[in-house]
């Protein structure tokens, strides 16, 4: 218990205190008993009374001054704090010379692919592209042998663009021209060139081309060249200053290659329609090679490259899978097959056979399907809309060959699959009749002309909704663009690209009136009920079948196309 200053002065006087230290900074005694005891009791400022005192009784009081040993502290802490300041401002110096050193290198980097890696990467590696590597071929030449065209006053183009959709092998057919020639490949995305600071992007094109120039003859390779080269200018709020800074050094070197260099530029991309068009003007990209989905023949050639590497059955013919996969880039069959692999090795199997390749496909179309619904109305119901939706597409004339229907479900999809091979002649050909489209439109009602004839009007679902998507996709076509309607040969919809923001997004407007649009709108109704009553009409005397095959397909949940086709040829020949 502390002991007030009243009662020290009377232990004072009581002899019970054997010495007094004195703290005037912190206004305090420590004082000694005599039993052995110290304590420390607080005083009054500047206090007389206590050294009067202790004088009268002789007790013996010494003052403590504690002044230096403050100094002393106040000394460490300020040079601490000092210590503290100089090592954070030494930080902040490494950090921002870090940060200067890294913009600097962001100039600097630049990936050149091993001259080994290019070496196995030639013109027979790539296959299904037969015209476009010979149109490339003369570049070839000239990073081989650039005194022949030379001596015949011929110039190489500077820039070479590759245009077509992804997967199909632009860069590939880049690094085959550096492997044929032997030359270096210097190879860079353009998104990697713009940075958070204005600037740097065009420094790292500057850096870009010198190192290029310097191991001339070489190819310099750009990727997604749209990610930088779009139009300047366009965008809310007028652009991009990095992008746009970034186009116009690629611009000036590009313009300023002399002739017969030897650095060849290549860039890819699949949209060529937002590209500034000083970037495709001659003396810069002045060479433009579509590369288009592979046909027939080329898939097959694909599909044989990516197979060396595969054990496949004997039973497998490359032929008619590629005939199998309409639309397919050289990108979707390397996976095919590699999906098909894998499920061959989860099998424990040697080789990979039709019944892998035959799931790897479906992966491919569909997804990872899922089980049909549990729910025995509404199974009953899904199963009505896919076989109308089938049998429709039988009877109506086409060119697509039926593959097989199931009742599993792709992702997205309310209903099960029904899979139609589209004719190989009219995706090459690119010409689409008036009455191929229409067939179009009324197969895709088919799934809800089931459901009205069976189940009533009122009793329809949502379940063919994609397929309504599709009607009226194809029906704007036919009014907007393709001139397939009453209003006659006119194209309303001349817009051929996509919309570009900044673009297109303010100046998309219609050039026709508002009573124009109503009969435009007019028009697709039109067409969407006409091919809604064919559809019916197509149905509505196979009610017995479709409840054959419904029961069928609930029952097996996948039905084949050859066996729906025997089954609606028997009862046609029946009736």
């Amino acid at each position: 218990m502390s002991k007030s200053y009243s009662q020290l002065l009377k232990d004072i006087e009581n002899g019970e205190i054997i010495s007094i230290i004195l703290i005037p900074n912190r206004r305090e005694v420590i004082v000694e008993f005599t039993n052995g005891e110290k304590k420390s009791i607080p005083i009054f400022y500047n206090d007389q009374k206590i050294l009067r005192i202790s004088e009268q009784f002789d007790v013996p009081l010494t003052v403590k001054d504690l002044r230096s040993e403050q100094r002393l502290a106040n000394l460490i802490s300020g040079l601490g704090l000092v210590l503290i300041f100089i090592f954070s401002l030494s930080f902040l110096i490494r950090r921002s010379s870090k940060l200067i050193n890294n913009m600097q290198s962001f100039s600097r980097r630049s990936s050149q692919v091993k001259q080994d890696e290019i070496d196995t990467i030639t013109f027979d590696d790539v296959a299904g592209l037969s015209e476009e590597s010979e149109e490339l071929r003369e570049i070839v030449t000239f990073l081989k042998n650039p005194q022949v065209l030379i001596d015949l006053g011929a110039i190489t183009p500077k820039g070479v663009l590759l245009v077509g959709p992804p997967g199909t092998g632009k860069t590939l057919l880049a690094r085959a021209i550096a492997g044929e020639a032997n030359v270096p490949f210097f190879s860079i995305s353009a998104s990697e060139f713009v940075e958070m600071f204005v600037g740097v992007g065009a420094g790292r094109v500057r850096d870009l081309f010198k190192s290029a120039t310097a191991k001339s003859p070489c190819i310099v390779f750009i990727d997604e060249i749209d990610s930088i080269g779009r139009q300047r200018g366009a965008g809310i709020g007028g652009g991009n200053d990095e992008r746009e800074q970034t186009l116009n050094q690629l611009l000036t070197e590009m313009d300023g290659f002399a002739s017969n260099s030897g650095v060849i530029v290549i860039a890819a991309t699949n949209r060529p329609d937002i590209l500034d068009r000083a970037l495709t003007r001659p003396g810069r990209f002045d060479r433009r090679i579509d590369i288009l989905l592979p046909d027939r023949k080329a898939r097959y050639k694909i599909l044989s490259v990516h197979a060396r590497t595969k054990p496949l059955a004997d039973s497998v013919n490359l032929m008619d899978w590629a005939a199998k996969t309409p639309g397919f880039s050289g990108a979707d069959l390397q996976n095919l097959l590699n999906e098909a692999a894998i499920y061959a090795a989860r099998k424990d199997k040697k080789n990979i056979s039709s019944i892998e390749l035959d799931r790897a496909l479906e992966k491919t179309r569909f997804g990872l399907l899922s089980r049909p619904i549990t729910d025995s109305t509404k199974k009953r119901q899904i199963a009505y809309q896919i076989i109308g939706k089938t049998l429709v597409a039988l009877l109506i004339p086409s060119e697509d060959k039926l593959e097989k229907i199931s009742l599993f479900k792709s992702p997205g999809s309310l209903n099960g699959i029904s899979y139609l091979t589209p004719d190989e002649e009219t995706i090459d050909s690119g010409l689409l009749t008036r009455s191929y489209i229409y067939n179009k439109i009324v197969i895709s009602l088919g799934s809800r002309a089931a459901e009205i004839i069976i189940f009533g009007e009122k009793e329809v679902t949502q379940g063919s909704q994609r397929d309504l998507e599709d009607v009226y996709f194809w029906a704007n076509q036919m009014v907007t663009k393709f001139g397939f309607s009453e209003l006659g040969p006119i194209a309303y919809d001349s817009q051929n690209d996509s919309i570009f923001l900044g673009r297109d997004f303010m100046q998309n407007k219609k050039e026709y009136s508002q009573k124009t649009s109503k009969q435009i709108d007019k028009q697709i109704i039109a067409i969407a009920n006409k091919a809604n009553n064919h559809a019916i009409k197509l149905l509505l005397d196979k009610v017995p079948l479709m409840d054959l095959l419904v029961n069928e397909l609930i029952d097996k949940e996948t039905l084949e196309g050859e066996y729906i086709i025997e089954k609606l040829n028997s009862y046609l020949s029946s009736n």
